[in-house]
């Protein structure tokens, strides 16, 4: 009678001991599951995942504002970063594809717009920026290349600043700042 009660109590220890390990061990499980995976090379971009950003452009005009928000989802199984934009609530618009290529050991993206052209580009990484390089197919207004760094403040803004290569010159492109904004939607006509 003894060693029944020794072995029962033994048993009810170990299940209290299961009891509260096993599911403290699935919670901890859960809460590193709690981030959808995503491709090593694309982790440089999680800080702008599942979130939508607006931003006026700097040569913007009161009577006339030039206003973009964005769209950055985590896509295709975490392999891909998937970007909607539009500008002026549909007046132009545009979705990129971000993924690793393997072969080229870089992200590239290829970006598809409203208004009929297409770039492919690549992204690297400097310091706390992301430096974007792309090449037009098609008729952009005889921009043939565009190039551009986008930041990540300390604020949880982003700062993106470009350049367009048109007959042979780079000259500035567009500016702007983009803060978080859950109420803004990218807008396709």
């Amino acid at each position: 009678m003894y060693r029944r009660t020794i072995k029962s109590k033994s048993m009810n220890l170990r299940q209290l001991v299961l009891g509260f390990v096993v599911p403290l061990g699935l919670a901890l499980q859960l809460s590193a599951a709690d981030q959808p995976r995503l491709d090593a090379h694309l982790e440089p971009l999680r800080p702008w995942l599942e979130k939508t950003w607006k931003g006026e452009f700097k040569e913007s005009k009161p009577d006339k504002p030039v206003v973009d928000v964005a769209r950055w989802e985590r896509a295709l199984n975490g392999n891909a970063v998937r970007i909607t934009h539009s500008i002026n609530q549909g007046a132009y618009g545009g979705e990129s594809i971000v993924m690793w290529d393997e072969t080229k050991q870089t992200l590239v993206y290829h970006y598809f717009t409203t208004a009929g052209f297409t770039t492919q580009g690549t992204i690297t990484l400097k310091d706390s920026a992301l430096v974007t390089h792309e090449v037009i197919s098609g008729s952009a207004g005889g921009v043939t290349e565009v190039r551009a760094e986008t930041v990540m403040r300390r604020d949880g803004t982003f700062h993106v600043k470009a350049e367009h290569l048109k007959d042979g010159q780079w000259t500035p492109g567009h500016e702007a700042t983009y803060r978080e904004d859950a109420s803004a939607t990218v807008t396709f006509k």
